[in-house]
């Protein structure tokens, strides 16, 4: 178990939607003008020692506060981070990313770790990796909040995720770079995007979480050229970040990582993957700065304990990362995985059986009844626990199951 000693800062307390806008010129100079007419009316022999009694109640103030955990959630080959703490016999809790659609770890992580209500929701974007369970968790759970980056999906995940916010009294909201709140002791800096234009992981909500003198960073998907316009909009740094994408090569670009400059790196990839993750060269950049690496798929899920000066990490399971220990294909992102598909596995046909749960969208149109648009339908909703299984797809009914059935193509794998 490692202790590291940090330096940082927070801000006020406020509701989550309360949002200061830095890049907001306007608004800046009204609170500037406010603090120096204070500053004209009230100077004089006391204001020193005001100021010296302020600033020990805020020092005392970091140093007490209660116990942050920070979990980063073995998701597999998907994004799931949930933060816990206390302030004034009050609980918080922050879910930043929700998993992939057809896995329940998340929802089941939440349920284990005692959760009865969730402060706010945010949403990295919109693929299938990133808001996979927010439709089950906004059905299990009260929710104050929902923020996302406004880019959207043709997906049912995303459709029904949609429809799962809207059915609650959850608050929503599209932040962008420079907004900045705080929920009790934690303070949360919006990064990126500025604007949105359709690109749904270049754009991801990009979020640095301050507690005490600690920061955590996630950018979600965000690509180099997006990490490079954070930090030309501000000074950034953190002590833990999660790279980029599962760690792909197409984050952590060289500068932004010495600009952020953090002690330890997380990411979230599923063991054995097929896309490589963490690439190579990604790790090899790490280690050169100096940086320790923790992974999902080596150390299950990590878990973060911080009393706002210094934290410990505790993995679920022992492991050393290293560019043999982890990914070793290089190949870029496929376009299925950069719309949100990752659940187009690897096909592994079982001597000509369609294996609903794995097969590609091409080879799942050789069964009857399964067209262009059904196909889309199947894929979002596996796994099927049964061919008849497939009557949970729009047009599917008993007679059909038994076409399928009788044409003997369809299987489930063994």
């Amino acid at each position: 178990m490692m202790i590291f000693f940090m330096a940082g800062c927070a801000d006020s307390d406020s509701q989550p939607s309360d949002f200061i806008n830095e890049d907001h010129p306007e608004q800046e100079s009204e609170v500037v003008s406010t603090t120096m007419e204070d500053d004209e009316e009230t100077e004089d022999s006391s204001t020193s020692q005001d100021r010296k009694n302020n600033s020990n109640e805020e020092e005392n103030t970091a140093k007490n506060l209660n116990e942050l955990k920070v979990h980063y959630i073995d998701a597999g080959q998907a994004d799931a981070t949930l933060f816990q703490y206390e302030d004034k016999a009050k609980t918080y809790t922050i879910l930043y990313d929700t998993g992939d659609w057809k896995r329940n770890d998340v929802i089941n992580y939440l349920a284990a770790v005692n959760i009865s209500y969730i402060d706010l929701i945010i949403i990295s974007h919109p693929d299938a990796d990133h808001i996979g369970q927010l439709a089950e968790i906004m059905k299990t759970y009260d929710v104050g909040e929902v923020w996302m980056s406004g880019n959207e999906s043709t997906s049912q995940t995303f459709q029904n995720a949609l429809e799962a916010i809207l059915a609650t009294d959850a608050g929503y909201e599209e932040p962008r770079a420079g907004d900045k709140t705080t929920l009790g002791p934690m303070e949360l800096k919006v990064l990126h995007p500025d604007t949105i234009s359709g690109k749904a992981n270049e754009e991801s909500l990009s979020i640095l979480f301050t507690y005490g003198e600690n920061s955590f960073l996630f950018t979600g998907d965000a690509g180099k050229a997006d990490e490079k316009e954070m930090i030309s909009r501000t000074s950034l740094q953190a002590d833990i970040l999660q790279l980029g994408h599962h760690g792909s090569n197409t984050s952590s670009d060289p500068a932004f990582i010495k600009e952020v400059d953090p002690d330890i790196a997380i990411y979230s990839a599923g063991e054995g993957n097929s896309y490589g993750h963490p690439h190579e060269e990604v790790i090899d950049l790490m280690q050169n700065e100096g940086i320790e690496v923790y992974g999902t798929d080596v150390h299950g899920t990590i878990v973060v304990t911080s009393d706002g000066k210094e934290f410990t990490i505790e993995t679920k399971e022992d492991g050393t990362i290293s560019p043999t220990s982890s990914g070793s294909s290089h190949t870029e992102q496929s376009d299925a995985e950069s719309k949100g598909n990752e659940n187009v596995d690897a096909e592994k046909e079982n001597s000509g059986c369609v294996n609903i749960n794995k097969a590609s969208q091409e080879n799942l149109q050789k069964i009857i009844h399964i067209g262009e648009k059904r196909v889309e339908e199947l894929v979002e909703l596996r796994p099927f626990d049964s061919v008849d299984d497939l009557t949970r797809i729009n047009g599917i009914g008993p007679a059909r199951i038994e076409d399928i059935k009788s044409e003997g193509i369809a299987c489930t794998g063994g």
